[in-house]
């Protein structure tokens, strides 16, 4: 599975413990991890929150990624822009437990997690804790286990519903300010990890044509 990690500018600086944890976790299970950045706090490039959704629908709906992690100072605002977008399906995970439960019941593609709020002594810990219950195993068997079966029959119907009430992520990419979009693919690795992994390449000519 590939991973992205998208990190917010007010907790850019928290980058490297993210990335860190992740990798650690993530890579041994056979998954590969792309950090989108922030990187730093004096990045050129700065993403705020909204620009974390915008991604997060760019990356998941073109192929370059088939999961994200990101987040913000509470994780809430992440989690809104990334469900504004279509066929992203975000939680809000603070620890193991959220991490499962998502996980099993809602097996969605994105979470977003608060990297200011409660984000103190062994962080890093927690951070592993989590990325291990989201990405070691099979998701969505369902919990408890004799509900899994409505579970999944729920997730289809919000997933019929999303695709219903959004319009496809090229119309996004069309219509949405371009300024704000421009923005948002301006990351320093931005375009040796997305051209190299997309497969829809209907965005991928749109992204192209916008980054001139």
């Amino acid at each position: 599975m590939k991973i992205a990690l998208i990190t917010e500018n007010s907790q850019a600086a928290k980058n490297t413990v993210i990335h860190e944890a992740l990798t650690e976790v993530a890579e041994p299970l056979g998954h590969q991890v792309f950090n989108y950045g922030m990187y730093s706090a004096e990045d050129k490039a700065s993403l705020t929150y909204v620009m974390n959704g915008l991604l997060t629908g760019i990356l998941l709906n073109s192929g370059a990624a088939d999961f994200v992690v990101t987040g913000c100072g509470t994780g809430m605002g992440s989690m809104l822009a990334c469900n504004a977008m279509p066929g992203v399906f975000c939680g809000l995970v603070i620890d193991p437990t959220d991490a499962f439960l998502f996980g099993q019941i809602n097996d969605g593609n994105a979470i977003s997690m608060p990297y200011a709020k409660g984000f103190g002594w062994a962080a890093e810990l927690n951070l592993r804790d989590v990325y291990g219950k989201l990405f070691d195993g099979e998701r969505g068997l369902g919990y408890p286990k004799e509900r899994a079966e409505i579970m999944r029959t729920n997730r289809g119907i919000l997933k019929d519903l999303k695709a219903v009430t959004c319009r496809d992520m090229l119309t996004v990419l069309k219509t949405v300010d371009q300024d704000l979009l421009k923005a948002a693919i301006a990351g320093e690795r931005f375009a040796e990890y997305f051209y190299a992994n997309a497969t829809d390449q209907d965005i991928v000519g749109y992204l192209r044509e916008v980054a001139g």
